[in-house]
């Protein structure tokens, strides 16, 4: 059974800052290429940036210079670092992670509200 786990989300003032984390945890599983998603009411989830097991990102261009996403292997996590935000990546956040050990095996996690507001 594998688990993914985000955590950190919550409300954060337009121009602040916040950091997510997504721990991915399963027997005969490690994690590959991980990502970040985000959706809001009545739109398609979109992706918001990936980084590959050596370390490879790739961002949205709504985020890039903003985000920065990373990964601790030792620990099968990965971060989030949202600065500057703003009040359009208000949404819910989720993980995505690959079985590096079968790329066909994919996981979600549940989906964390991060709001920016004042």
């Amino acid at each position: 059974q594998v688990q993914v786990v985000e955590s950190g989300g919550g409300l954060v003032q337009p121009g602040g800052s916040l950091r997510l984390s997504c721990a991915a945890s399963g027997s005969g599983f490690g994690p590959g290429t991980m990502a970040w998603y985000r959706q809001t009411l009545g739109k398609e989830r979109e992706l918001v940036a990936t980084i590959s097991r050596s370390g490879s990102t790739d961002y949205a261009d709504s985020v890039k210079g903003r985000f920065t996403i990373s990964r601790d292997n030792a620990k099968n996590t990965m971060y989030l670092q949202m600065n500057s935000a703003k009040p359009e990546d208000t949404a819910v956040y989720y993980c995505k992670v690959t079985n590096r050990f079968n790329i066909l095996s994919q996981y979600w996690g549940q989906g964390i509200q991060v709001t920016v507001s004042s």
